[in-house]
């Protein structure tokens, strides 16, 4: 849920995927097409896990919210999100 410009300061947690929920907040209802064309990969299926973090978990806790509220039904968030998981050292994918 970060967007483009923090990724590319900081990195992200490996294997996860970017939503920037600020300047994208429709992404959970356009179609899964417009969906690929937008971010370069296919949106995850409705009933497939998803997990939500952004810098300190505000932004993460509203995309859930929006999943959600669009169908998927398996929502995870990460509350400490991005500032938990360098803090903790987490690995980081650049």
């Amino acid at each position: 849920t970060r967007e483009p410009s923090e990724l590319k300061s900081t990195g992200h947690i490996p294997h996860a995927v970017n939503i920037p929920i600020t300047s994208a907040a429709d992404s959970f209802h356009i179609s899964d097409e417009e969906f690929e064309d937008r971010f370069g990969y296919p949106r995850p299926p409705k009933d497939r896990e998803v997990v939500f973090y952004c810098k300190a978990g505000v932004r993460s806790r509203a995309a859930a919210g929006l999943a959600r509220e669009a169908g998927w039904t398996k929502v995870g968030e990460y509350p400490g999100s991005w500032l938990d998981w360098e803090g903790k050292g987490g690995k980081i994918e650049r």
